[in-house]
């Protein structure tokens, strides 16, 4: 399979488990016993009320509406590995400077190198200064295996928000260029997570540009079958003009600006 930098007019749907291990050989390596990732920079953001950020490197998705940098497009290009312990001194340090008690892994794709992100999450739960780590996915992973989201439910400081792109298949391979047969993975990651007790809240891109109103409807059907409470809380979000989700629209032949 040829490394997808981005969906284009007359791209050809890909496999995204195909391209997780793509990825994962960019992204992830062993170095002295741990698996070690790539990151491109640490930082408080104010969202949830100041929150201290690791952002990563790679995705296994390749969403036009997308608004992290190119590391997402050219991994190989950017970052630097960090060790599990190095990342959570990085975390604690912007936490403890900026005075916030929130941690999260964003950016990327977090959960592309397994290991790695399991001793993060397991070094966090030990800091009683860190009372929550927010893990932000598209959920593919989860749902494709469920052994993975069972393992994060051993963790008590955990909330994923689980972010979904489509609620029909042809939509979901427009928008994310991964193969139709997918688009069910994030609905069945929202359902392993909460099967094995992980707390869990759903966003979803729901720009009426991107998304119409029978798609939407179908989208809050489909969660409120899973569990209606998580319609009542569901973060609707809206395309912004970033200068990286300008150039994939473009790509894309999609023009909403």
């Amino acid at each position: 399979m040829k490394y997808v930098r981005y969906v284009s007019k007359d791209f050809k749907p890909f496999n995204p488990i195909e391209l997780t291990n793509l990825t994962r050989e960019i992204v992830c390596k062993i170095c002295n016993g741990f698996e070690c990732r790539k990151y491109t920079d640490f930082y408080v953001v104010w969202v949830y009320q100041g929150i201290s950020t690791g952002y990563t490197v790679g995705c296994n998705l390749r969403c036009v509406f997308c608004w992290s940098d190119f590391s997402r497009d050219f991994p190989e290009k950017f970052g630097e590995f960090y060790s599990p312990y190095e990342v959570v001194q990085e975390l604690l340090k912007h936490a403890k400077a900026n005075k916030v008690d929130k941690v999260r892994l964003s950016g990327g794709e977090p959960t592309i190198c397994q290991e790695h992100l399991l001793q993060v999450i397991e070094e966090i739960e030990h800091i009683p200064d860190i009372k929550i780590f927010l893990l932000e996915t598209n959920g593919i992973l989860f749902g494709w295996d469920e052994s993975y989201a069972k393992k994060i439910a051993q963790f008590e400081k955990v909330i994923v928000r689980v972010s979904i792109k489509a609620a029909f298949p042809e939509a979901f391979t427009r928008k994310t260029g991964a193969l139709p047969e997918f688009y069910e993975l994030p609905f069945k990651a929202i359902k392993h997570l909460l099967k094995h007790g992980v707390r869990t809240y759903v966003a979803a891109m729901t720009d009426p540009r991107l998304m119409k109103l029978e798609e939407r409807r179908e989208l809050f059907r489909r969660i409120s079958e899973i569990e209606p409470s998580l319609v009542q809380t569901l973060e609707e979000e809206n395309v912004d003009p970033y200068e990286t989700t300008l150039t994939r629209l473009e790509k894309a032949g999609i023009e909403l600006f």
